[in-house]
């Protein structure tokens, strides 16, 4: 028994020399999946939350931080990014978002991630420690003479902000596969078919009739569930042990999603896309996630009925049309929370991802209450994307993922004083606090 205990002892000892092992005291916190705890330490070891309470004793060693008027959060997850694929968009050689081919499920976003590039600071300052990266894909929409549409771009993954490669930030890789599902028209903006005869009437040759983009629709469709159907017979014949079957990684990587382990990401903007998208998913028994909703309609009793989570685009976004409410882009994750459908919040782009905490606090000015605000952008996408068992919450056993605040982590005037990644407390620099710092003290 002494010995046992004694090599306990050295264990925590090891443990708490490592600087991925802190105390934190007497912060209030709020975990997410329960009411926030006032005044309570939080043990962090080897990375993980070992134990939250009033009175938490720290072994021999382990460094302390003083959380007193401070708030502890989870670390927030952006659920679509292109974080460390795209640098300078004007600057090709600094994009790596995707690849040219209707079907490219093998393509991994994860092995093309730069660990080095200037945008994870930014969010990390911002309090983002999680983010889901994206291929992009290539829309054309069919049109005649020009190149083919890209129905499947590759395989998104969930990553952490801080890493020293794509391989020590990876959490869920692959997360899903990015599917652009075909739609009539254009995706959430202005317009769509013209009626033949309207087209006839007013001479607009150029314009594309209903009949047009519905045959233009049924043979992308068509294109996709042939596509499907050969995964399904490769992984058959893959199960049988067919003799002399070659190796195809693009079915290949269309397996997890056939054996139901990971979902398709599929755009769909508007009420009708997203029924088709759905109707396919139970065509195909896959799981889904749909991407970047404009609006829901009817298809909110459909989303909710099968337990499809949405991931939601900029809340501070333009209506899509002049006729449409000026509030649409606000308003929709209250609808969403109405409706029942579990989401979470998404930047799309690089830019902006700093914006993810205010982009749910203007949702809460518009009906979404804020505990629902602060779990779209913490344990929802955590569940989404397949990690809730590690991240998304402030809870033991689960990874140190944790920031610190000055206040309500959704105000803007409030600020982001500590940053921890698997217990490891992060610089809080960029690019452009080291210019700020170089200017300010300029000779």
């Amino acid at each position: 028994m002494k010995l046992a205990g004694l090599l306990i002892g050295c264990a925590l000892a090891a443990a708490a020399a490592a600087n991925n092992s802190v105390l934190i005291r007497g912060a209030d916190v709020y975990p997410v999946s329960s009411a926030p705890l006032r005044s309570v330490s939080i043990l962090v070891l080897d990375g993980k939350i070992a134990e939250i309470g009033p009175k938490v004793v720290a072994p021999k060693g382990v460094r302390m931080v003083d959380g007193r008027g401070l708030r502890v959060y989870p670390g927030m997850i952006d659920s679509a990014t292109e974080l460390g694929l795209s640098e300078i968009p004007s600057v090709r050689e600094t994009v790596d978002t995707g690849d040219l081919g209707e079907f490219m499920p093998q393509l991994r976003a994860l092995a093309s991630v730069n660990p080095a590039s200037e945008h994870f600071p930014v969010a990390r300052i911002a309090g983002v420690t999680g983010a889901i990266v994206v291929p992009a894909t290539l829309e054309t929409g069919g049109r005649p003479g020009a190149a083919a549409r890209q129905y499947l771009s590759g395989q998104a993954a969930l990553i952490r902000t801080f890493g020293w490669s794509w391989e020590d930030m990876a959490v869920v890789a692959p997360a899903a596969i990015c599917v652009r599902f075909p739609t009539l028209g254009p995706a959430g903006g202005r317009g769509g078919p013209v009626p033949d005869f309207i087209a006839g009437m007013m001479g607009q040759a150029g314009a594309e009739t209903y009949t047009q983009m519905m045959r233009t629709y049924q043979q992308e469709l068509a294109k996709l569930t042939d596509f499907f159907d050969q995964a399904r017979r490769y992984q058959k014949a893959k199960a049988a042990n067919l003799p002399g079957l070659a190796r195809d990684l693009k079915y290949e990587a269309m397996l997890p999603v056939l054996d139901g382990k990971i979902p398709l990401a599929v755009e769909a903007a508007m009420p009708r896309a997203i029924h088709d998208a759905i109707q396919f998913a139970d065509k195909q028994n896959v799981k889904i996630v749909v991407m970047r909703p404009r609006e829901f309609g009817g298809a909110a009793a459909e989303l909710k009925a099968r337990n499809i989570p949405v991931i939601l685009g900029p809340v501070l976004a333009l209506p899509r049309g002049q006729d449409e409410p000026y509030d649409e882009a606000f308003t929709l994750p209250a609808e969403a929370y109405k409706a029942g459908i579990q989401f979470a919040f998404a930047s799309f782009d690089n830019q902006f991802v700093r914006n993810l905490p205010y982009q749910a606090a203007t949702a809460v000015a518009f009906g979404l209450p804020q505990d629902e605000a602060l779990k779209a952008i913490t344990i929802n996408p955590a569940q989404i994307w397949g990690a809730g068992e590690q991240l998304g919450s402030v809870e033991k056993d689960k990874s140190a993922d944790l920031v610190l605040t000055t206040g309500d982590l959704l105000e803007i005037q409030t600020q982001v004083k500590h940053v921890f990644i698997r217990g490891q407390e992060i610089e809080l620099t960029s690019k452009q606090t080291r210019l700020y710092d170089k200017y300010l003290n300029r000779p």
